[in-house]
């Protein structure tokens, strides 16, 4: 849904504090404009950059740093070619209202690192609170019952291992016949294994039935950002 233009944030001052301030909480402002295309949209699909005092343009994955920020709603590969043509530098003077910017040559795999750590820090979180169910039996199991929020699959993972917890998971939804899939991670097993702190953690479930779903919504949050980034929405 697009935001109404008199209600649309300027080109040039894509955030600030007084925006923010002003417009409440996440919620009451779930929609940021793109720096490069012009394109307001959800800000879980748009990255926050801001500039250090000395001028270094960095990510804000996190979306906690002070002072004034920039968002970004391109893929990588869109970043990648609007850096190298000057895009992305001069969007960025005019956002921050200076031309004295510093972008790092790698910001394109910066912000890949930045957002793919923001991921694997809320799955760890998720597993302190005992909100993830590993194991492919476990994940079955949960999943045949109706405890299963959200089905997530490693990169790496078997064709065969998916179809087998993805029927299982329809089961459970009563959605047998809809061709319904747990989501790939844009994360191979090792990435996610590291992460948990467990061995050879290849498909992974968030626990949840019904109107209980705030954990899937926490992991939804950096899941899409991410995916969003590498074009894989």
């Amino acid at each position: 849904m697009r935001t109404p233009p008199n209600e649309r944030l300027s080109p040039d001052i894509a955030d600030t504090p007084k925006a923010r301030k002003a417009s409440g909480p996440a919620k009451g402002c779930p929609e940021r404009r793109c720096i490069l295309s012009g394109e307001t949209a959800p800000r879980e699909t748009l990255v926050r950059l801001v500039a250090s005092p000395a001028g270094l343009v960095l990510p804000d994955a996190q979306e906690k740093a002070p002072g004034r920020g920039a968002w970004i709603g391109v893929t990588r590969g869109q970043l990648v070619e609007a850096q190298a043509k000057g895009r992305l530098k001069g969007a960025l003077a005019r956002a921050f209202k200076t031309g004295d910017l510093e972008l790092p040559e790698n910001l394109p795999q910066m912000v890949e690192d930045a957002l793919t750590r923001v991921l694997l820090d809320r799955l760890g979180l998720e597993m302190r609170v005992g909100s993830l169910i590993l194991g492919t039996q476990r994940i079955a199991e949960a999943a045949r019952g109706g405890a299963v929020a959200l089905l997530l699959h490693a990169r790496d993972a078997s064709e065969d291992g998916r179809k087998k917890l993805d029927q299982a998971w329809r089961v459970g939804r009563e959605a047998e016949g809809s061709g319904e899939r747990g989501l790939e991670l844009p994360l191979d097993r090792n990435a996610l294994s590291v992460a948990l702190g467990r061995d050879n953690v290849v498909h992974l479930a968030v626990a949840g039935s019904g109107a209980d779903d705030a954990a899937a919504a926490r992991v939804m949050k950096p899941l899409t950002r991410l995916m969003h980034y590498l074009g894989q929405a």
